[in-house]
C-alpha cells in the first residue's frame, strides 16, 4: 500500500478529475532523482491541465509545493515535489515515452483504495 503522503494526495487528486490509468512507480532503488513517478493520463489539453492544476491545489492545500513545474504548454505536464515527481500526458505523449517501459524495474504500487475503478 502507497504510503508516501504526497502521492497520496496527487493520485486521489488525479482520481477526482477522472485522470485516466493512473498508476505509481516506486523508483526509489533505481535513480537518486526521486522516490515515486505517478503517472496519469488525460482526456483533452483542457484536461491535463485541470489535472495538474488539481494536484498542486491539493498538495498547496497540505502546506506542499512544487519544486518546479514544466511543460504547462505541452501534452505533458511535470509536476516535481522533489520525493514525488507527477507526469500528466496526453495519451499520446503517455504513449510516445512509455515510462512505466522505461522503468521496467520499478516497483508498481497498490492504489487499491485511492481510486474508483474506470
Amino acid at each position: 500500500m502507497l504510503d508516501n503522503q504526497k502521492a497520496v494526495l496527487a493520485v486521489k487528486a488525479l482520481d477526482s478529475k477522472k485522470g485516466l490509468d493512473v498508476e505509481v512507480l516506486k523508483v526509489a532503488d533505481l535513480t537518486v532523482l526521486t522516490e515515486y513517478f505517478v503517472l496519469v493520463t488525460g482526456t483533452s489539453n483542457t484536461h491535463i491541465r485541470s489535472l495538474a492544476e488539481e494536484v498542486e491545489f491539493q498538495l498547496e492545500q497540505a502546506g506542499i509545493r512544487p519544486d518546479r513545474i514544466e511543460g504547462k504548454a505541452t501534452g505533458w505536464i511535470l509536476l516535481d515535489y522533489g520525493d514525488v515527481i507527477v507526469h500528466v500526458f496526453s495519451a499520446e505523449q503517455r504513449e510516445q515515452y512509455c515510462l512505466e517501459k522505461l522503468w521496467a524495474d520499478a516497483q508498481p504500487e497498490d492504489l487499491s483504495g485511492l481510486v474508483t475503478e474506470n
